[in-house]
C-alpha cells in the first residue's frame, strides 16, 4: 500500500522531514504546515520553493489538509464573512494543489451537536433540530468548486466536528449527491470519541468506494472524563483492530495513501521522537 506521513508531524522544517522521510522509506507527503503557515496561506515564490523540494526528492503530495470549515457553527450561513473566508482560503489551497500536484485537499465540518436525529420522543426532546440540514448549503458550495478545478475532496472523520465517523461522513457524501467528488478522510482513532467501532463496522460504511485517504494513529478515550490520551502506535484502543483494518485494505485493493499521524510524544513534546517510537510498527503493519 501507499504509505507516507503528514510531514508537519515530524517538524515544520519540510527539508528535514524529507530526510527522515528518506530514512524510514515514506514516500507520500501530506502537506499541512510547512514552516509557520498553513497550505492556502504561502506566497507564490514558497510555494515553488515546496514543489521543487518534493519534486526533487521523489516525494509526491497525498494531500493538501488546511481546517476548512472547522470552527463553523448552525450559525453560520453560505456566504457569510467566516463562510466566505473559508471558501476563499479553500480556492488558495486548490491553486497550490494544482502547483504541486496534489490530487486531494481536505476538508472538515461544523462543529459537533450531539444529537442530530432521534426517534420514539428523542427528535423531539433531544435533537439539535435543524443542525445537520445547516450544514450542507455550507459545504455544497466547496463540491461545486472541486468539480471545476477537478479535484476531490476528503472530509475528514474529525474530533469535535458534525462529521466524526464514517457513518455520518457516508451521508454527507449521500445527501450532498458528491460521491464523485467528494470521499472520506477517514481517521479512525478520530472516531474512537463517537464509540464508532473502526472494524469491521466502521470500515464497511466506507468501503464501496467512499474511502478516499486514511490517517493512522493510536489513541485511548475516556469520554465520560473528556480525556483524549494519545498513545504510542499498538499501545491504545486500537492495537487489536489494525490489523483486520489491513488486511480489508489489501484484500479490497484499496489504491489511496495511508498517512502516519505523528500525534504522539513520550511525554517530552519531542515529536520526532515520537515518530521514531510508532513508525515500524505503522509500516510492520501496512506495508
Amino acid at each position: 500500500m501507499k504509505l507516507g506521513v503528514i510531514c508537519d508531524g515530524i517538524s515544520r522544517n519540510l527539508a528535514h522531514t524529507v530526510d527522515v522521510m528518506d530514512e524510514f522509506d515514506l514516500e507520500y507527503a501530506e502537506l499541512q504546515f510547512v514552516g509557520d503557515t498553513e497550505v492556502g496561506d504561502h506566497n507564490k515564490q514558497e510555494i515553488t520553493e515546496i514543489d521543487a523540494l518534493l519534486r526533487d526528492r521523489g516525494k509526491p503530495v497525498s494531500c493538501l489538509s488546511r481546517h476548512v470549515f472547522a470552527g463553523m457553527t448552525g450559525m453560520n450561513k453560505p456566504g457569510d464573512d467566516l463562510h466566505t473566508k473559508h471558501m476563499d482560503a479553500l480556492k488558495r489551497v486548490m491553486e497550490m494543489a494544482h502547483i504541486v500536484g496534489s490530487p486531494l485537499v481536505r476538508i472538515m465540518s461544523s462543529k459537533k451537536e450531539q444529537i442530530l436525529w432521534g426517534h420514539n420522543g428523542a427528535e423531539k426532546w433531544n435533537v439539535a433540530k435543524g443542525a445537520w440540514d445547516a450544514m450542507l448549503p455550507l459545504i455544497a458550495p466547496a463540491v461545486d468548486l472541486a468539480r471545476s478545478e477537478g479535484l476531490r475532496l476528503v472530509v475528514e472523520t474529525g474530533n469535535g466536528t458534525m462529521v466524526n465517523s464514517n457513518y455520518t461522513a457516508r451521508r454527507l457524501i449521500d445527501d450532498l449527491n458528491a460521491k464523485d467528488v467528494l470521499q472520506v478522510l477517514w481517521d479512525p482513532a478520530n472516531n474512537c470519541w463517537c464509540h464508532e467501532n473502526a472494524f469491521p463496522e466502521g470500515y464497511n460504511e466506507i468501503k464501496d468506494g467512499y474511502l478516499g485517504h486514511i490517517h493512522i494513529k493510536d489513541v485511548q478515550v475516556d469520554t465520560p472524563r473528556a480525556t483524549l490520551e494519545v498513545r504510542k502506535m499498538g499501545e491504545g484502543q486500537l492495537a487489536h483492530l489494525f490489523q483486520p483494518m489491513a488486511n480489508a485494505l489489501r484484500n479490497d485493493n484499496y489504491d489511496g495513501v495511508i498517512s502516519f499521524e505523528s500525534v504522539y510524544h513520550p511525554g517530552n513534546n519531542n515529536f520526532e521522537e515520537g515518530f521514531r517510537q510508532c513508525i515500524g510498527q505503522f509500516k510492520k503493519l501496512f506495508s
